[in-house]
């Protein structure tokens, strides 16, 4: 395997809208990590943190290393890039047990089903359905979602960032989390109202400014 190119300063370019195809598995190994290394560091600094670029390089340059160490291996008829993600994502759940900062669990199961009377999920507030995350993003609100998504706990934070930010669908997302759809969909719910009462004084305050303008 070829030296490993990884970036500093913080997250690079634009993951978004990254093209994956089945043409992937007609190439080598190099051509796969020269087209994916950019794309899993940005996964794995905003995962971890923007404080903590050097770790995220190296984590990046681990991906590589074990994905080189198990192509022999690879199922072609699998996705690489959700292939690629998964041992991303488990080297950051280690890269968290490792230091110490996976946060204590609340008192129920993250992928526990809680419902109410009416068959809806406890513990909702207001959804923004005219302002979705996706479209906040690219206005001056959206540093502010990524603040309050960096300072989610582990498991939340990375559901709702290969929703969020890779925009994967939920079957994929539960592949590489190694979780069932139905936890996938209930950790994002509780993920997403976590961020949004997080923010809800801030986009009020955002809303009464566009109201302004």
């Amino acid at each position: 395997m070829s030296g490993t190119t990884v970036y500093r300063g913080g997250i690079v370019g634009s993951t978004e809208g990254h093209s994956t195809s089945v043409d992937d598995r007609g190439l080598s190994f190099d051509q796969i990590r020269d087209k994916y290394q950019l794309r899993i560091y940005n996964l794995i600094l905003r995962m971890i943190g923007p404080e903590n670029p050097e770790d995220a390089e190296d984590l990046t340059v681990e991906t590589f290393t074990n994905a080189w160490k198990a192509w022999s291996k690879f199922r072609r008829d699998a996705q690489v890039y959700t292939w690629l993600y998964q041992i991303a994502c488990n080297l950051c759940k280690n890269w968290y047990k490792q230091r110490g900062r996976q946060r204590e669990r609340e008192g129920y199961s993250l992928d526990e089903t809680r419902e109410s009377d009416s068959g809806e999920l406890s513990r909702e507030i207001a959804d923004w359905r005219s302002a979705p995350e996706k479209l906040l993003l690219e206005t001056e609100f959206g540093q502010k979602i990524k603040e309050a998504v960096e300072a989610l706990p582990p498991e939340y934070r990375e559901v709702l960032i290969l929703d969020l930010w890779e925009d994967l669908p939920y079957e994929e997302i539960a592949t590489i989390l190694g979780l069932s759809v139905p936890a996938v969909k209930t950790r994002l719910h509780r993920a997403r109202n976590k961020v949004r009462q997080r923010l809800e004084p801030y986009y009020r305050g955002w809303l009464g400014r566009q109201g302004q303008s």
